[in-house]
C-alpha cells in the first residue's frame, strides 16, 4: 500500500475527514505510520467539533524527522525518540502522545492467530537468516503441540526510515547479542535477509499476501487487516498475548519523572505480564516555528486529544498517558513561540 493522506485513507478506518482550510491556519504533519490509526481517528473527531483540519502524511519516522527539521510541516512524528542533545541542536521540542505496541505477524496456514509462540532470540535468528524454515527445531521447541510445516520463512521488514523498525531492532538488540553486534538499532538497519515494504501498511499487506511470511507491525494494523499474530516469551520468561493488560503492564515501567526531554524506550521491560515490544510515539515541533499560528493550532489539537481522546486510543489498543505526564507535556509547550501557554 502506498502512503496516503487522511483524505484518502480515513475511509479504511471507517472515519471521514476532508483536508480543507477552515480555521485559517494550515496544520500539517508527517512521519510515523505506527500512530497513524489513532491520529486519523482523532483528526476526524476533532474536525467534527472544531472545524479544523489536519493533513498528516504517513511516511515513516525518518521522513517525519527530516521534514520537521526542514520546517516543511507544522509537526513531525517519530517512534524513535530524539536524544536530548539532538533536540536542542535542532531547536526542537519533543513530547509523547500515546504508547503503542508492536506484534509479530505471520501467514502460515493451519496455525491460528495467538497460538504460535516465539521468543526474542528466535525472532532475531529468523531476521538474521539463521532460522529459515517454520519447522526449525528452535520454533518446534517453543511450540511442541503445533504441527509446523516444512515451509521456507519469508522475512518482511520495513524499507523506509521507520520508528517501528527502531523499536523492533532495539528489542532484538536487547535479547540477542549477535543482533546487537551485527545489526544494531536505528530507523534504518542493514537487514541480513528479507524483503522490504513501505510503512506498517506495506508490511501488513505483504504478509497478508505471502504464504510463509513473517513481519512486525503496530498492533492496530494487525487487527484492521485481520492478520495472525504470535504470543511472545517476555523478559521474565513468561508467555504473554498482546492485550491491553499486557501493554499496560509494560507501560507501567515508564519513569517519566526522570525522562530527560521525554526521552523514553520501553522495549523488553520486566514483569510477568509485560508485553516486550512497545514504546511511546512522539511529536516534534520547533521552538521558533516558521508559522506560529499553525503551531498554536496544532497544540490546541493535541491538548484536545489528551483531554478527549483516551477512549478512542484505547479502542485501538494504544495506552493513553497519565494525567501527571500530560500536565508536564503541556508545561513544556511554553518553549514554543506563540503557544499561548
Amino acid at each position: 500500500m502506498t502512503f496516503k493522506f487522511f483524505s484518502i485513507a480515513l475511509a479504511a478506518l471507517a472515519v471521514s475527514a476532508t483536508i480543507t482550510q477552515v480555521s485559517g491556519a494550515e496544520i500539517s504533519g508527517a512521519g510515523a505510520t505506527f500512530p497513524y490509526p489513532i491520529y486519523a481517528k482523532w483528526a476526524a473527531a476533532y474536525k467534527g467539533i472544531s472545524g479544523t483540519s489536519l493533513n498528516y502524511q504517513s511516511i515513516g519516522s525518518g521522513g517525519g524527522i527530516a521534514q520537521i527539521k526542514a520546517k516543511t510541516v507544522t509537526f513531525g512524528a517519530s517512534d524513535m525518540p530524539l536524544k536530548p542533545k539532538e533536540q536542542e541542536a535542532a531547536g526542537l521540542v519533543m513530547f509523547p502522545t500515546v504508547i503503542g505496541a508492536e506484534v509479530v505477524i505471520y501467514n502460515v496456514s493451519g496455525i491460528p492467530s495467538n497460538t504460535l509462540v516465539l521468543d526474542g532470540g528466535t525472532i532475531a535468528n529468523i531476521y538474521l537468516g539463521k532460522i529459515a524454515k517454520w519447522n526449525d527445531p528452535a520454533i518446534k521447541k517453543l511450540n511442541p503441540s503445533l504441527s509446523l510445516p516444512n515451509m521456507p520463512i519469508t522475512v518482511v521488514h520495513r524499507s523506509d526510515g521507520s520508528g517501528t523498525t527502531f523499536i523492533f531492532a532495539n528489542y532484538l538488540s536487547k535479547v540477542s547479542k549477535e543482533w546487537a553486534d551485527k545489526v544494531g538499532a536505528g530507523t534504518a538497519v542493514d537487514w541480513p535477509v528479507g524483503i522490504g515494504a513501505k510503512g506498517n501498511e506495506g508490511v501488513a499487506g505483504n504478509v497478508a499476501q505471502t504464504a510463509g511470511s513473517i513481519g512486525y507491525v503496530e498492533y492496530a494494523y494487525a487487527m484492521q487487516s485481520h492478520l495472525r499474530y504470535t504470543k511472545l516469551k517476555n523478559h521474565d520468561g513468561q508467555v504473554v498475548s498482546p492485550t491491553m493488560a499486557s501493554f499496560k503492564a509494560s507501560a507501567s515501567h515508564a519513569d517519566w519523572d526522570h525522562a530527560d526531554h521525554f526521552y523514553m524506550i520501553l522495549a523488553d521491560q520486566p514483569g510477568a505480564e509485560s508485553w516486550p515490544i512497545e514504546n511511546p510515539t512522539f511529536i516534534l515541533m520547533h521552538k521558533q516555528p516558521s508559522d506560529p499560528t499553525a503551531s498554536a493550532e496544532a497544540l490546541k489539537f493535541f491538548k484536545w486529544a489528551y483531554e478527549k481522546g483516551d477512549q478512542m486510543a484505547e479502542s485501538l489498543l494504544y495506552i493513553p498517558l497519565p494525567d501527571t505526564v500530560v500536565r508536564r507535556i503541556e508545561a513544556s509547550w511554553k518553549q514554543i513561540q506563540g503557544s499561548g501557554q
